[in-house]
């Protein structure tokens, strides 16, 4: 008898927090979902390139290079992590084929099943760090409780 299959357990994810700094990353998109990505990004050090066309105004005080531009399969060289946050469906779609087929862990905002890794909702206090997640079943429920958790500490 093999060892206990994933859906013996009913996980989907192996949880983990990674080293960023200094690492590169990509995010395609620059919008709110974007910048919300973007954010926790610089605050683990990460080095971060956006390829986006247009970009929502608070993006010009960030730390982030910047491609104004579509994106190009291309644009996964080099890169560590992928986040495809555009408001387009198939180019996240596309992009996360590309990233599949380079080996690159590509989180896709509009499509849980398309992730090769979700961001969980996530708590850090006074040295002490909480990750919540549905698994990307549930995203909104996550949230909430993280703020529970938040107005509790």
């Amino acid at each position: 008898m093999g060892p206990p299959s994933v859906l013996q357990f009913g996980l989907k994810h192996y949880p983990i927090f990674v080293t960023l700094q200094d690492r590169p990353v990509l995010v395609v998109g620059a919008g709110k979902v974007a910048l919300r990505k973007v954010k926790g990004l610089l605050e683990a050090g990460a080095r971060v390139t956006v390829v986006a066309p247009e970009s929502d105004d608070e993006f010009e005080s960030l730390p982030v290079r910047m491609v104004r531009r579509s994106f190009r399969a291309s644009d996964l060289t080099g890169h560590v992590l992928v986040f495809a946050a555009t408001n387009d469906r198939l180019t996240n779609h596309r992009i996360g084929v590309a990233a599949k087929g380079r080996g690159i862990f590509a989180n896709i905002a509009d499509s849980a099943e398309e992730c090769g890794f979700i961001v969980p909702a996530r708590v850090s206090r006074h040295g002490f760090h909480l990750a919540i997640s549905t698994g990307g079943e549930n995203p909104r429920l996550a949230a909430d409780l993280r703020k529970r958790i938040e107005d509790l500490l």
